[in-house]
This record gives C-alpha cells, sequence and structure tokens, in this order.
C-alpha cells in the first residue's frame, strides 16, 4: 500500500509528471487499485446557482462582469427549482450535486440563507451535497456544516506563481484561507485547478505540490482543460492535449493516493478513448449533465453509454463514511 505523504517535492513531482507516459499510467493505475475499486465512478452534477455578474477577474471565466460574453446575468435560483433540479440528477445517476453561485465571497444575508436551505434540501434526498460560493469564512462554513453541506469546492486554478497572471481581484493567500476555514468546519474539500491558460509545466507542478502538501489531501481534486470562451481574455488559447491531462490525472493520483480525481472541464472535447485512458491513469470522478455552470458538457445519454461500453459502476453516495 502506497503511504500517504504531505511532505513532496517539486522535484519530486516533476519527476513523476515527467515519466514516460505508458509507465506513468501503469503507476498510477497501480496506487489507484490499492486505494479505490477499479472501475467505479462517481458521477456528480454541477448546477449554476446564481450565474453572471461576478466582480472578479478571473481571465478563464465568462460569469465575469468585466468581459462581453454571451452569460445571461441571472439572480439566485428558488429553493424548489433546486431541489427538482437536484431530483433529476439523482434520478439520471448522480450522486453528488454541487451548487455553484457567481460571487466574490458569501454574504450573511437572505441570499445566503436561501442557500442554507437549498443544502439541507439536498442533503434530505441522501445525496453528497457540494457548494462553490466564493471566499467564506470559517462562522460561514460552520453554518453550511451544520445545514448538511457534505463538500466545498474552491479550486487553487494555478500555481501561486502563475495566479496573478490569470486573476488580480485577490490572492492565493485569499484561496488557501478559504480551504483552512472549510476544513476547519471539517467538512471535505474539493479544490484543484485548470491547465491550458498559458501556465508553464512548472505551474501545474507547482499546484499539485500545493494541494498534496496541505495538512490534509483534498478529498476530491478536479483537473479541468480550460474551455474557452469568446469575450475572455483566454479565448484564443490552444487546446489542452490528452497528454497533459493524463499527466496530471496521473500525477495527482500518485501523490494524493486517497482523492477522487476528477476529471471535470474539457470533457466534452474528448473522445471515448481518451476518456477511457484518464480512467485507466487513476480518474474516478466525473462531472455529468449538458452544462458545467456555463459551458458544455458531455450529455447524460452519451455518459450512460461510456459506463456500459467501458463497464463502470457508479460510486455511491457517502461511501467514505460507510
Amino acid at each position: 500500500m502506497t503511504a500517504i505523504r504531505n511532505d513532496w517535492t517539486r522535484e519530486e513531482i516533476a519527476e513523476i509528471y515527467n515519466t514516460p507516459v505508458l509507465e506513468l499510467i501503469y503507476r498510477a493505475a497501480t496506487v489507484h487499485r490499492q486505494h479505490h475499486e477499479a472501475g467505479e465512478v462517481q458521477v456528480c452534477t454541477l448546477l449554476s446557482v446564481k450565474t453572471g455578474g461576478c466582480p472578479e477577474d478571473c481571465a478563464y471565466c465568462p460569469q465575469a462582469a468585466r468581459y462581453h460574453t454571451d452569460v445571461k446575468v441571472h439572480k439566485l435560483l428558488e429553493v424548489d427549482e433546486v431541489i427538482g433540479k437536484a431530483q433529476e440528477a439523482k434520478d439520471a445517476g448522480s450522486t453528488r450535486f454541487c451548487m455553484g453561485a457567481a460571487w466574490r465571497e458569501v454574504r450573511d444575508n437572505r441570499d445566503f440563507d436561501k442557500v442554507l436551505e437549498m443544502v439541507k434540501g439536498v442533503n434530505n434526498m441522501g445525496m453528497e451535497v457540494c457548494c462553490t460560493l466564493g471566499m467564506l469564512s470559517h462562522e460561514q462554513a460552520q453554518k453550511l456544516k451544520d445545514a448538511g453541506l457534505y463538500a466545498y469546492n474552491h479550486n487553487l486554478d494555478t500555481s501561486e506563481e502563475f495566479y496573478g497572471d490569470i486573476i488580480t481581484t485577490r490572492n492565493y493567500n485569499d484561496r488557501l484561507e478559504t480551504l483552512g476555514n472549510v476544513r476547519k468546519a471539517k467538512i471535505s474539500v474539493c479544490s484543484g485547478g485548470i491547465i491550458g491558460m498559458g501556465e508553464m509545466e512548472s505551474d501545474r507542478i507547482g499546484m499539485l505540490h500545493t494541494l498534496s502538501t496541505l495538512p490534509e489531501h483534498p478529498e476530491s481534486v478536479p483537473v479541468n482543460a480550460l474551455v474557452p470562451v469568446e469575450g475572455t481574455p483566454l479565448e484564443d488559447q490552444p487546446k489542452v492535449s490528452v497528454w497533459e491531462m493524463i499527466r496530471m490525472i496521473a500525477t495527482a493520483r500518485i501523490i494524493m493516493p486517497r482523492a477522487m480525481v476528477r476529471l471535470s472541464a474539457g470533457r466534452v472535447r474528448m473522445t471515448l478513448e481518451e476518456q477511457a485512458l484518464c480512467f485507466m491513469a487513476g480518474a474516478n470522478s466525473i462531472f455529468a449533465g449538458d452544462k458545467l455552470l456555463t459551458t458544455a458538457n458531455p450529455a447524460y445519454v452519451q455518459d450512460q453509454e461510456m459506463f456500459q461500453i467501458l463497464q463502470l459502476k457508479p460510486r455511491k453516495a457517502h461511501k467514505q463514511e460507510a
């Protein structure tokens, strides 16, 4: 059994990342089988509960108010509508339901009270409920936990060194502080990043280094390939190759063996064979549904076909506690 380590060096991670790719996949698949059931994949659904109009300047995001994109701003959805969407997701096979709001940070107001009601409702359905609402304090994290929140997503996006090239409206420490507040409230941590934003390999390694040297590894690590959106500063970025995604997934799997490694944004541009290689390299979670917040994602039917062809089986909700 591979030991869980929080003292990885950048050099060690770089060495793993740069292993010949077939050898890397084999090594990651071996680690994966020591800590997870092979062929078991968690299906998650992500819903935008409040879209657009965000004051941040994240260069990849079509929801930033300052960019001219096709995203239509809409206020926070009503609780009943969200519960209905969660039921649809559950009926289609999702066991985790994540709600995203385009906020810079959580504010203690009626909107936050509404989100707490949504969390209670989804939790009562027996699904793992996750939120991504921007920065939050320890007190707010505690309120979410008390309402039944299972996980909180707050991505690091990239390395600390490259972060300022992508976002200037907050700093890296703000991100880490939120992760600390989530951890203190005993909420499961979901944190990963995006590749294909113009970063160097050293930035990808830097981000993995930060995640793998946190006091506890995130329980879930989403690996996103940039989906360039017209109107954002990164609209002309070239597509990330599947081999780059595989290197990220396999390296994350080896250095954070117990984490769910999530094949996230960018999956819509991958063939079935490319996705199969990602599962082989240690990915064991996907987002299902036709949208990831505001960008396209494979349809449920396509995913059901893929599960049949690859003989994957869906992971049950709350499996870690069981």
